[in-house]
């Protein structure tokens, strides 16, 4: 699919602020999954300097920083973009035979590249008892079928769980979650992630984007990426109920939810007060 994507995100502050250095993460992953034919960043009010670089999840970062005196009312980013995805098939991938199959036994040198990825998310201080509940219930419907559990797990949170729009603030604990079977996309999200690391699945948060429905409001949209030996990381979508084809846009991807963020800093001095709005475009070409 060809897209051209303009995402325009707006903070207002109830006072004249100065601005911390701010990190950005709006260029998507250029991967084999999609390709970049063109992105911009416009600044408003302009930095005093920026940076490109790569994270250590190989998500592209501009960091941006204004002169410590600047004061400001409001910071506008847009953010142009024309990207390419490729990948129709979701299944076009063979599991190595002994992921097959719960539980996995990872090579050693695989397993100490994956140790981030197969943490606990942090979110609480123990296990869930409701996110291993639901962990084992799925194992044994579809006997320990390391595909059929993603696949299972990924449409039981969307038909058990009603979606609502909640733009700010940090994930939900996994258990609420799925105890009030309610939560936003990223919530959903964080859940499908504490269920498959507590049977031994390496997986990542992806904050991006997805087509939607022509006329429908378009918003920024979370998934989760899971590292299949033989497939490498391949995405699941519990919010939609759906395995990642071409039609999502990934921006960022990350062990932890807060490392994906589109955008993030902070004021030079406490006290002010932001109001944030995002636009967002997402036309197939």
């Amino acid at each position: 699919m060809h897209y051209h994507i303009c995402h325009r995100t707006t903070y207002n502050y109830d006072r004249p602020v100065a601005l911390a250095p701010h990190l950005l993460r709006l260029h998507p992953r250029a991967s084999g999954d999609q390709s970049i034919r063109q992105h911009q960043l416009v600044i408003n009010p302009q930095p005093l300097n920026t940076s490109l670089s790569l994270d250590v999840a190989g998500n592209t970062v501009t960091q941006i920083w204004f002169p410590p005196e600047q004061l400001i009312t409001s910071l506008e980013i847009t953010a142009t973009t024309e990207v390419i995805t490729h990948r129709q098939n979701p299944f076009d991938y063979i599991l190595e035979p002994w992921a097959v199959e719960f539980p996995l036994d990872y090579p050693a040198s695989l397993l100490s590249q994956l140790q981030g990825y197969l943490a606990p998310l942090g979110l609480v201080s123990s296990p869930d008892p409701l996110v291993g509940e639901l962990a084992a219930t799925i194992q044994q419907e579809v006997d320990h079928n390391v595909g059929l559990f993603l696949t299972t797990l990924t449409q039981r949170i969307y038909d058990r769980c009603t979606y609502q729009i909640r733009e700010t603030g940090r994930p939900q604990v996994p258990g609420i979650t799925w105890q009030n079977k309610t939560g936003s996309c990223r919530d959903f999200t964080v859940l499908f992630m504490a269920v498959c690391r507590s049977v031994g699945l390496a997986t990542r948060f992806v904050s991006g984007y997805t087509e939607g429905e022509p006329k429908a409001t378009k918003y920024l949209h979370a998934w989760a990426e899971v590292y299949l030996p033989g497939g490498g990381w391949r995405g699941f979508d519990p919010t939609l109920g759906l395995v990642v084809a071409d039609q999502h846009i990934p921006l960022a991807a990350a062990a932890l939810p807060q490392e994906a963020t589109p955008v993030a800093g902070s004021l030079r001095y406490p006290g002010g007060r932001s109001t944030m709005t995002y636009t967002l475009e997402i036309n197939p070409k």
